[in-house]
């Protein structure tokens, strides 16, 4: 006798009508109509109506599946059916259940419940809040858009790596910082993987990325700041300029525009969401025509300062009209950029760029400082410690080709791009400074 398969709402086809088949998943809604019973059964994929016609059904099965609690776990046997009233197009007759888990009553919030629910309630109870197909399929498109990221860099040579996130300095000099205790000694949360990325660019490693975790201790109560977050870093060697970097960013950005609009319809669809792959190449705004368009529309910046939430928004809306959601904007004074950005020689300004999104920015990067004595230079001009950054230093000492590379926020990339209102709808589990659970 062969085994009954088990199968779930995606899968079932046509050619499964009658036939026996075993299905899974949790109880979304139970309604009794008398002579008949139907249960929505939801999976990953979405829902399977159970048909339960009270002269065809054996009464103690009839009598478990009209009691059973919504959000159990059950796994059901029956006859698929086709069924023009199914919405589906078929509906499964069942002969046999087994209730693998009961679910406690009430629920802490409803899945399918039209009732607004305030974010903190969310949160609280996040594995319930994910059973919403709206929610979950948020997640199937970050997991696109990573699948589509791996696809790229590793087709144009990038090698992926992993670096520490218990270090003893930050790439930044210090500033928002997490400190934690590291048996006898002082160490942090990383960052960004920048110092250890640029020290690759030293062995033959030529083109690396990572994706990883970063932390950022800012006391930040917005709806783009997180204390935790996974940031896509890559850096390459042997650059003529940072057009070189900018590329690869350009082009895997663009791939994974491309890829979800044309692989992620099904979860956009549940999310309500279009994505419009903005179009190639992307405009280059100086930091300085950036500055006058911002002072345009009523700001008043001054060179050196940061374009902030209102000034990237500003110049986003210039940029819409043009028809431009991706843009760059290039050569920042070199005194808002880190030590280990490359000055341009006889100017106020360095090798930087940002990547904004419609008036968002999404990455930040640039050519590096890779001769020793500049980037000494550099460092000392930053107020920094020489001795703190030895380990680092010492990558620099003996051969660092010309290099470059970027940070991305892949969270903030998926929230800008589906149109969500706050970057913790990208994370499973956020972390801020007002959330350490669960």
């Amino acid at each position: 006798m062969s085994e009954v398969p088990v199968k779930n709402s995606k899968n079932i086809m046509s050619e499964d009508f009658e036939k026996e088949v075993v299905v899974k998943g949790w109880v979304q809604e139970v309604r009794n109509l008398g002579g008949i019973s139907f249960l929505i059964l939801r999976d990953r994929y979405g829902t399977i109506q159970i048909t339960a016609p009270k002269k065809k059904i054996e009464p103690g099965l009839m009598s478990a599946l009209s009691g059973i609690a919504r959000e159990s776990v059950v796994s059901i046997t029956g006859m698929v059916k086709g069924s023009n009233q199914a919405k589906a197009g078929y509906e499964i007759v069942p002969s046999a259940m087994d209730v693998l888990s009961t679910a406690m009553s009430p629920l802490p919030l409803g899945v399918v419940d039209k009732v607004n629910v305030e974010m903190d309630t969310r949160f609280n109870n996040r594995f319930m809040d994910l059973r919403k197909p709206e929610n979950r399929a948020v997640f199937e498109i970050k997991s696109l858009t990573l699948q589509l990221l791996d696809e790229y860099m590793v087709s144009h040579g990038f090698a992926e790596t992993f670096t520490p996130k218990i270090v003893a300095s930050g790439a930044e000099g210090g500033a928002s910082l997490f400190e934690l205790k590291y048996f006898d000694k002082k160490a942090y949360l990383a960052q960004s993987p920048q110092l250890y990325k640029q020290m690759i660019m030293s062995t033959g490693l030529d083109r690396v990325y990572e994706l990883g975790p970063a932390f950022r201790a800012e006391l930040s109560d917005t709806v783009r700041h997180v204390s935790e977050f996974i940031s896509f870093d890559a850096e390459m060697a042997f650059i003529e300029s940072q057009r070189d970097v900018m590329d690869v960013l350009e082009g895997v950005t663009h791939h994974i525009f491309q890829g979800v609009a044309d692989k992620g319809k099904e979860h956009l669809e549940k999310i309500g969401a279009t994505v419009t792959v903005p179009k190639l190449p992307y405009p280059v705004v100086t930091y300085s025509d950036a500055l006058d368009i911002v002072n345009a529309a009523g700001m008043k910046l001054n060179y050196g300062d940061d374009l902030g939430t209102e000034g990237e928004k500003a110049l986003g809306d210039v940029m819409a009209e043009k028809g431009n959601d991706m843009y760059w904007i290039a050569e920042y004074p070199e005194e808002a950029k880190p030590f280990y950005i490359m000055e341009k020689d006889g100017t106020q300004h360095s090798f930087s760029f940002d990547l904004d999104y419609k008036g968002q920015e999404m990455a930040s990067g640039g050519q590096r400082e890779h001769r020793y004595d500049k980037l000494v230079q550099r460092m000392e001009k930053k107020g920094l410690e020489t001795k703190d950054f030895e380990f680092y230093l010492n990558a620099f000492a003996y051969g660092m080709p010309p290099h470059g590379g970027f940070g991305l926020g892949i969270e903030r990339l998926v929230v800008k791009m589906l149109g969500l209102p706050n970057i913790r709808e990208a994370i499973l589990f956020p972390r801020d400074r007002n959330r350490l659970v669960p």
